[in-house]
């Protein structure tokens, strides 16, 4: 298992700053469907919360708009990223683009990663959507997929990678633009138990484990009780939050 001090190529041992998330009031229907009826929730930098709830209760919805990639109809969300603080529906569509490249980090279900490229090439991809030089973006790129146990394995296409293998690609590709908060859909989803234990390992360490905020969409009870807060959604409306104690209960 991989521990968070294997988890940062940078040469300096500082703790990366979280993002501190908030939303109020939000809402968003489709057609006669309320997906997210009056949500508020507050979430501290460095925090791990696991959503959860059953099909149609809203929670890849309220993740989709907690990171921008849909608008939300109404309601507010306020980013607060160590340089700034960010009105997230106040932006445009290409300011949400651009705060999704340079500042946020995903995780999804199947990778969404790109089968043409090598396993290099797409933990790279966001560094160089952001300026970054092609050499200087696989240079970075490879120490992550290192630090995730996957050293040699920089030529492979994700044909050629295991489920498991993929998704640590994926978690290296979430971590290559330095980001305060990531995102992840269901990351544990389409691999097998123990599988999933290391996945889930790795995600934490790399992200809370280093100071950032995680965010994680599942329907698995063990991913959620890995995570620091469980939030529960039905139909739109957020009906538990538990929070775990010090002393490791809930």
């Amino acid at each position: 298992m991989l521990t968070t001090s294997h988890l940062n190529p940078h040469t300096v041992t500082e703790r990366a700053s979280g993002a501190n998330l908030r939303c109020l009031g939000l809402t968003k229907t489709y057609g006669t469907t309320r997906a997210l009826d009056h949500v508020d929730i507050a979430i501290p930098a460095g925090q791990s919360v696991a959503v959860m709830g059953p099909s149609g209760s809203g929670k890849t919805t309220l993740l989709h708009c907690l990171s921008g990639i849909l608008s939300a109809d109404s309601g507010s969300i306020e980013l607060g990223l160590p340089e700034r603080i960010v009105n997230v529906e106040s932006l445009s569509n290409e300011g949400r683009a651009q705060l999704r490249r340079q500042s946020l980090g995903f995780v999804f279900q199947q990778g969404m990663l790109v089968p043409e490229l090598t396993a290099v090439e797409n933990t790279a991809l966001p560094l160089m959507l952001n300026g970054a030089s092609r050499s200087q973006a696989i240079g970075y790129a490879a120490q992550w997929l290192a630090s995730m146990g996957l050293g040699g394995m920089e030529d492979r296409r994700i044909g050629q990678l295991s489920g498991g293998q993929a998704q640590r690609v994926a978690i290296a590709r979430s971590q290559v633009i330095d980001p305060a908060i990531v995102f992840a859909d269901e990351p544990t989803g389409a691999l097998d138990s123990a599988t999933a234990v290391e996945v889930m390992s790795i995600l934490l360490s790399a992200t809370t484990g280093r100071g950032r905020t995680l965010v994680v969409v599942t329907h698995d009870e063990d991913v959620a009780h890995r995570c620091q807060r469980i939030l529960r959604l039905q139909d739109g409306r957020i009906v538990s939050d538990d929070t775990r104690q010090p002393n490791g209960r809930w």
